[in-house]
């Protein structure tokens, strides 16, 4: 398959999913377009979108989809080593090795990055974020969490509207890891998340999700909590682009609310 029509089968692919009301079918079909995408990505040419969309799907199967946790810090690993290639491919970019670079160099180098580098950078943070998601026991790994940030504010002023909401929600999901006192930083990540919010109209109810998990637990807010997780409960969740999360979102939220009683 020559490789610009592989990059159509995958960026089509990858909103053929998006837009998919079915999880169990999108669970159960996605080990074979994960293949698919493998032998496309066997080819030392492969595309910068091919291997995005690898490094993309690899990491939502691994975190979303599979709950044994040893294969999905398996799977995780592949995601990453994907993003990892994306960074290089198409010819050099100012991201190609950046994975390599102690965090003064990093800056240095994030700084020569623009728009048409911002795909393969968000593509080498959602790897490296399911990587780090699924070893949690590794701090080598959670050390890598700083140089993920520097990353995605650098995206904030790289990235195309399409993805800056989700540039946004990962940077509000980062500050709101730990509590002010240690460390955290609570309401610069209620920034972003609002910030997301704005950018989607609200339609993609990952956010209110992440940002109730992420905040409102965080300062102890059950007003705010309940509000975001029953807007997402009320909402319709088939939306262009975001209709496979938003129904997940949705059964997180039903968790998140059947268990704020005994949290707050």
């Amino acid at each position: 398959m020559a490789q610009s029509a592989a990059a159509d089968f995958a960026t089509n692919l990858s909103s053929a999913i998006l837009n998919q009301d079915d999880p169990e079918l999108v669970r159960d079909s996605l080990p074979a377009y994960l293949l698919i995408l493998d032998s496309l990505a066997a080819s030392p040419e492969a595309s910068g979108e091919v291997l995005g969309a690898a490094a993309r799907l690899y990491a939502a199967y691994a975190v979303v989809f599979v709950t044994d946790s040893a294969r999905s810090a398996n799977l995780a690993v592949h995601a990453r080593d994907y993003g990892v290639r994306a960074l290089c491919a198409d010819g050099r970019r100012p991201g190609c090795g950046i994975d390599r670079l102690p965090y003064a160099e990093l800056e240095q180098q994030l700084g020569k990055a623009g728009a048409d580098d911002a795909s393969a950078l968000l593509g080498y943070v959602i790897g490296s974020l399911a990587y780090i998601r699924t070893h949690g026991d590794d701090w080598e790994a959670l050390a890598e969490l700083p140089r993920i940030e520097a990353i995605l504010t650098r995206l904030l002023a790289i990235s195309p509207d399409s993805d800056a909401a989700l540039v946004n929600t990962y940077l509000g999901v980062l500050n709101t890891l730990r509590p002010e006192a240690l460390g955290g930083q609570p309401e610069r990540g209620r920034t972003y998340f609002e910030r997301a919010l704005e950018l989607t109209g609200r339609r993609d109810l990952g956010v209110l999700v992440e940002y109730a998990r992420g905040y409102a637990r965080l300062v102890y807010d059950r007003e705010l909590h309940d509000q975001l997780l029953n807007e997402v409960m009320q909402a319709d969740p088939r939306q262009p682009g975001y209709t496979l999360f938003n129904m997940l979102a949705q059964r997180q939220a039903t968790e998140l609310l059947a268990s704020a009683e005994d949290y707050f």
